[in-house]
């Protein structure tokens, strides 16, 4: 399976790289039984935690000393992390194949991690634990088997993986998937992808703060899996934002979102009545009605531009009326032919829909909390943390059409921010992994 990734590996020796090849193929059988299926897992893995513990110690203090983190251990946590890996991969029915116990390669959802201890920087291994917070907290809001809905596992216990996520991004791609795969026998593409992202993230902040590699984790869809797919639709995110900040409006950046909030909330309630008036149009005539179109989708582009600047995802000022030219755009297409048993069950087919954009927006909240030091410190927002809250934006924007009645076509969960053919950027040859700063690559 990494014989496929050849190119990747030659980038960064370093780097933590997420590899899938699942078919999204369940049984249906062992779906449904899966949390009790995965009871063994669990005893193993806390088993197996209270010994990592241990290694992790002795590793910090063998790379304090010397520079070098000791293969045997190396070795060890490295089978530990990929472990933790294929079991959040079954456990939130990202992969289908039961786990082996000893975190062998092989499995669909893979984490490539760097072979060979290498040389780190005293001054990280030093303030390592320091410097994972931030990645840790992004993690559980994530939600893979760390945690979820703000818990890392048991109490002062940091390199638990198990038995506290139950919230989170990966954990809802699960209860979704889980009646999905009953009555499809598949895992949808975009649930699969988008908690298989998670779970890397995840692997990513363990890896780090376990000495595995010294590469700062990256939520960065272009730079830590594979190139994700993203199907047409006819709501789709431009994104011509360079990164670079204003410290000043970044430090009052919730003050200045007032007005856009308060502004926003009013129009909340004539865009509820549209969408009403818009649904009895498009039962009627099978799309919706071109002028209730147009009001909806620019009201749809505002709230994506007031999020952006919230989120610190763009930088200037938005206007108030929605239009284009800003670096964080969402750009919809025109009425088009609508289902009209889709629309006559719009407001209970959209449910699903707000719980993943719900849980997006939590971790992209969590990304907009650490961005705000990271721009305050060095001018620019992180691109992972910037491309995350992009992903969460893309995903409202096409929930709140398909809500309102502007399309039929559902949104799209996948981590992907461009067509498969364009999502992986070339390596930046001055080091596409920045590791300077602790908030740089989160």
């Amino acid at each position: 399976m990494a014989d496929a990734y050849p190119i990747l590996r030659l980038m960064d020796q370093r780097a933590v790289r997420l590899l899938i090849a699942d078919d999204l193929r369940r049984s249906r059988l062992t779906v449904f039984f899966r949390l009790l299926l995965a009871i063994p897992h669990l005893i193993w893995i806390a088993l197996w935690s209270i010994a990592a513990i241990f290694a992790a110690l002795a590793m910090w203090t063998v790379a304090l000393l010397t520079g070098r983190p000791p293969r045997r251990l190396h070795g060890f946590l490295a089978a530990y992390v990929r472990y933790g890996t294929h079991l959040a991969a079954y456990l939130f029915l990202a992969a289908n194949p039961f786990p082996s116990f000893t975190g062998e390669p092989g499995y669909p959802i893979e984490v490539e991690l760097p072979p060979e201890p290498l040389e780190q920087p005293r001054w990280k291994t030093a303030l390592r634990l320091l410097l994972a917070v931030p990645a840790l907290l992004l993690a559980t809001t994530l939600g893979s088997v760390t945690g979820g809905g703000g818990s890392w596992g048991r109490e002062g216990d940091d390199w638990s993986w198990a038995l506290s996520g139950i919230g989170g991004v990966a954990a809802v791609c699960a209860l979704l998937g889980w009646f999905a795969i009953l009555a499809l026998g598949r895992m949808p593409t975009g649930l699969r992808d988008l908690a298989a992202y998670s779970i890397g993230y995840t692997a990513q902040a363990y890896a780090y703060l376990l000495l595995l590699t010294d590469r700062y984790p990256t939520s960065d869809p272009e730079r830590a899996g594979p190139a994700w797919t993203l199907p047409e639709h006819p709501v789709r995110i431009e994104l011509t934002d360079d990164g670079r900040r204003s410290r000043l409006t970044v430090l009052f950046r919730f003050l200045l979102a007032l007005p856009h909030l308060v502004w926003l909330t009013l129009w909340t309630i004539p865009a509820f009545l549209a969408a009403l008036a818009n649904g009895f149009v498009a039962l009627f005539l099978g799309r919706s009605a071109e002028p209730l179109h147009r009001f909806l989708a620019a009201y749809v582009r505002y709230a994506t531009q007031v999020g952006a600047f919230l989120l610190l995802v763009a930088n200037p000022f938005p206007g108030f009326t929605g239009g284009p030219g800003y670096p964080v755009h969402a750009v919809i297409a025109g009425p088009e032919r609508q289902n009209r048993w889709i629309t006559f069950f719009r407001l209970i087919l959209v449910l699903p829909a707000l719980l993943v954009s719900g849980a997006l927006g939590g971790a992209a909240l969590a990304a907009a909390f650490l961005g705000w030091f990271a721009a305050l410190a060095t001018g620019r927002m992180p691109d992972g943390l910037r491309k995350l809250g992009a992903i969460s934006l893309r995903y409202a924007a096409q929930a709140n059409a398909y809500g309102l009645i502007l399309t039929d076509r559902y949104p799209y969960a996948g981590p992907g921010l461009r067509p498969a053919e364009d999502e992986r950027a070339e390596p930046d040859e001055h080091d596409p992994w920045p590791t300077f700063t602790a908030e740089a690559g989160a």
